[in-house]
């Protein structure tokens, strides 16, 4: 059983910054973090394969980068220039497919989630 472990959340404000962390307890070659703000569908941010290939929602592209180290299993995520839209329960994923996509069908192993709060 993989077990995920996200950290970094917290409150700031529009511009802001944020480094999210996830450990896995065990090597997966593909790791993603997806967001779900109440009512709203749960969507994809970015996801990082093993090799260091990587994927964006389009609305994150520039401000957000991805980054896997696989000697610790930690995935990262960089949060630049936040705005009150971020605003979300951020999850950490994990998936064992053969292609790292946003694609949540593809994670099987889910994180508890960090709350990130962007205030205007």
């Amino acid at each position: 059983q993989v077990q995920l472990v996200e950290s970094g959340g917290g409150s700031v404000q529009a511009g802001g910054s944020l480094r999210l962390s996830c450990t896995s307890s065990t090597y997966t070659p593909c790791m993603a973090w997806f967001r779900q703000t109440p009512g709203k569908e749960r969507e994809g941010v970015a996801a990082s394969d093993s090799d260091g290939g990587t994927t964006y929602a389009d609305s994150e592209k520039g401000r957000f980068t991805v980054a896997k180290d696989n000697a610790k299993n930690t995935l990262f995520l960089q949060m630049n220039n936040l705005q009150p839209e971020d605003a979300a329960m951020y999850y950490c994923a994990a998936s064992i497919a053969r292609t790292c996509r946003l694609n949540q069908g593809d994670f099987r192993y889910w994180g508890q989630g960090t709350q990130v709060t962007v205030s205007s």
